[in-house]
């Protein structure tokens, strides 16, 4: 039975990574592939009447510990930069906007039709209107790098920014000036936190001298992520802040004080450190997202009750986008598309209680937004041609120049 679990497993990650190697040539995100071979698992162990353990223990860590690396691995590859400004504050904008608007909205729509309190239907529509950055970043590879970075701030902010919105909305029942004071402080406490930990975790980077130094730097950056969420502070922000501080050590060691704190090569450490960051992140997404599509139900995928609930609401996410993106300036095309849900959705879905869940939003509803909103994304980036895809023509009464490859395509020297 274990040899079984675990070629099985083996062979699952191997087509994962298949999955990731060909998406540049079809297109396709990796992430829907993972869902749809995960389902084909779960309805083939039904058919042989396979029995396996509960899964949805497994799930909850996994989606924990993968949301971790994948903001750390989005984290540690921004650059910032005077240029960049503009960008981060659009893409801070849009999300927080974004998330506020379309929650305000989903919430009333539960209200008013379903006849749920307006703070109950808050509570639970917060979840539905979070852009998961577990599968926008991994899925935009393929576009051009400012879209690329947009997705990846974009997405990371709606993450930070969702866990603010729900926590606070959630643990608090009245909302005054006391209630505004001490969520403050939580953010100044966090901020304190996530400065004291993330100079600690470099200088662990700079002081081990073991050949295996970076899994307990990442297992550290888990237990204060954990630990930050036990007491209800959005830890997302110490993983972020973290990883631009990891990421920008190679310019921060122009300070006297970092200089003395850090004393490796950052060029050579870092690219170490992203690279284990990035081969863990792929181990533990592909783990998570074939776990969630083994665990979708038929029944729960196509139930009519709540199908035309989740159409709606997808197509009211499309709009406020459409909105969002014209106000930012961005092209719609593909970016329209590039805000799925799905494992911050999911983790948070976990976190409402019986007295604060309403019936409406049940596991059909959550499986149905999520599968809605992976398929427009894979049809968006499936259908975005950039230019810098298409080679330029040459004008045949003009001296021909040489051209060389790019990172997009092929562009005139």
């Amino acid at each position: 039975m274990t040899s079984t679990i675990l070629i099985t497993i083996c062979t699952l990650l191997l087509v994962a990574y298949v999955f990731t190697l060909t998406s540049a040539k079809t297109r396709i995100p990796s992430v829907l592939l993972l869902l749809i071979l995960g389902w084909a698992m779960g309805q083939l162990s039904t058919f042989f009447g396979v029995e396996l353990p509960d899964l949805d223990p497994v799930l909850s860590v996994l989606a924990t510990v993968g949301l971790v690396l994948i903001v750390l691995e989005g984290s540690l590859d921004l650059k910032l930069s005077r240029d960049k400004i503009g960008l981060v504050s659009k893409s801070f904008l849009g999300a927080i906007s974004s998330l506020l608007v379309l929650s305000f909205f989903t919430a009333l729509a539960f209200s008013v039709y379903g006849g749920y309190p307006l703070r109950q239907s808050l509570i639970n529509a917060i979840p539905l209107c979070i852009i998961s950055s577990a599968i926008a970043i991994p899925s935009v590879v393929n576009l051009k790098s400012s879209q690329k970075e947009f997705v990846v701030y974009e997405s990371s902010f709606s993450d930070i920014a969702g866990v603010i919105l729900f926590n606070f909305v959630a643990l608090n029942t009245s909302y005054g000036i006391e209630t505004f004071g001490a969520f403050g402080l939580q953010v100044l406490i966090l901020l304190a936190v996530s400065f004291v930990a993330t100079i600690g975790l470099s200088l662990l980077l700079a002081r081990i001298n073991h050949h295996v130094k970076f899994i307990p730097v990442i297992l550290l950056v888990v237990l204060i992520y954990t630990g930050l969420k036990t007491f209800h502070l959005p830890g997302l922000i110490f993983i972020l802040l973290f990883g631009l501080f990891v990421g920008h050590l190679d310019k921060l060691k122009r300070i006297s004080w970092i200089r003395k704190i850090v004393t490796y090569s950052p060029e050579k450490e870092v690219e170490l450190f992203k690279v284990l960051t990035t081969e863990g992140t792929f181990l533990i997404r592909s783990l998570f997202f074939l776990v969630f599509g083994f665990l979708i139900e038929t029944r729960e995928l196509f139930n009519p009750e709540t199908v035309l609930w989740a159409l709606g609401l997808v197509v009211g996410f499309l709009l406020i986008r459409a909105l969002q993106l014209a106000i930012s300036d961005k092209p719609l095309m593909p970016l329209l598309f590039v805000a799925p849900r799905g494992l911050i959705t999911i983790l948070l879905f976990l976190y409402i209680t019986p007295e604060q869940s309403i019936a409406l939003v049940n596991r059909s509803l959550i499986i149905q937004i999520i599968v809605a909103t992976v398929v427009f994304m894979a049809i968006g980036v499936m259908l975005a041609k950039s230019k810098s895809q298409k080679p330029k023509e040459v004008n045949q009464s003009q001296p021909k120049m040489k051209l060389k490859p790019t990172e997009y395509g092929i562009t005139q020297v």
